[in-house]
């Protein structure tokens, strides 16, 4: 049995978003051909040889699994969603969310423009007598979202906007258009776009490019997703790999703590630890003739409070490890 599965090129393996590479090696995976900067199309897992992997582009990722090509895939939640509103016929299904590459899907337009909002924009621009021109990714979404919308319900009503796909054009509102980008959508306020719809993260690229953000469609991070033909072997082949990978995420949260404590102050400390939430049930103990250590795992955000806690009560030669994989 062999399980296809496609791994994103693009953001989601750039080592300052998500680095998916790293999050294949921390599970375990010994992975060739797609370090970050230098994926090759195919994709060799060399310690499982029932996974084989090719480099997909997100765009493309929801469409290869609904027509077969692939298996699995790791993809942004609104790339699925895009492929998803006009295809009833979809069979995409989420294992579950690997909770990196969080993104915002959002409306922005000049920083200098009075509007707030998507519907002051269109209640603004109701008189022009030239068309919005609106420039995305995500054509189906903008769509759905702006026909959503009650300033454009006020002006337009029902009537679908303009999209347009390269030479295909669909949709009987001509009056608002909303046109394919191939990425730096920003740039097209620059050349007379009157608003984009684009991801970000933290908002900085826009404001850099002179833009505001007027409304926020969805919030998006990577998921590990199924097509039609995962199922049977296939489908517990895929929820194997996905608490593989959930767990190397997850335990990026967490430190590996080990300390000594005299054997007199061992009750007190196990009291502390476990009074405060520091350790998943108890603390591991390994109790020596004067001494014991003692191995806790705790949030990393919760490490400066135990540290000062557990050195008032005498603990000594404590040591904080990185965690590779946490699967409860």
């Amino acid at each position: 049995m062999k399980i296809i599965l496609g791994l994103p090129k693009g953001s989601l393996n750039n080592v300052n978003r998500g680095n998916t590479y790293q999050v294949f090696v921390d599970a375990g995976y010994e992975i060739r051909g797609y370090e970050p900067g230098k994926e090759e199309n195919e994709i060799r897992i060399l310690n499982d040889p029932e996974i084989k992997a090719y480099l997909t582009r997100p765009q493309s990722a929801p469409v290869e699994l609904n027509r077969g090509m692939l298996d699995i895939a790791i993809i942004g939640d609104d790339w699925v969603r895009e492929e998803s509103i006009n295809n009833k016929d979809s069979m995409i299904k989420k294992i579950g969310s690997l909770e990196y590459g969080q993104t915002r899907l959002i409306v922005a337009v000049p920083q200098e423009k009075p509007y707030n909002s998507l519907q002051e924009f269109f209640l603004a621009n109701k008189d022009r007598e030239t068309p919005i021109l609106c420039f995305t990714e995500y054509p189906n979404l903008a769509r759905e979202f702006f026909m959503k919308n009650p300033g454009y319900k006020e002006i337009f009503g029902e009537s679908t906007p303009m999209v347009q796909i390269r030479g295909l054009r669909d949709g009987d509102n001509e009056m608002v258009q909303i046109i394919n980008s191939d990425g730096a959508t920003e740039v097209y306020i620059a050349k007379g776009a009157d608003l984009i719809v684009d991801n970000t993260q933290t908002g900085t690229s826009l404001r850099k490019a002179g833009l505001k953000i007027i409304d926020t469609i969805m919030e998006s991070s990577a998921g590990l997703y199924a097509g039609p033909t995962c199922k049977g072997e296939k489908l517990e082949k895929a929820e194997m790999i996905y608490q593989q990978l959930f767990g190397a995420i997850k335990a990026r949260n967490y430190f590996d703590v080990k300390f000594n404590i005299r054997n007199e102050k061992l009750e007190d400390v196990k009291e502390f630890l476990i009074a405060k939430k520091y350790c998943s049930q108890e603390p591991t103990i390994v109790k020596g003739m004067r001494f014991s250590q003692v191995n806790v795992l705790i949030p990393k955000n919760k490490f400066p409070e135990m540290l000062s806690g557990i050195k008032s009560l005498g603990a000594s030669s404590i040591v904080r490890e990185k965690v590779k994989q946490y699967v409860e």
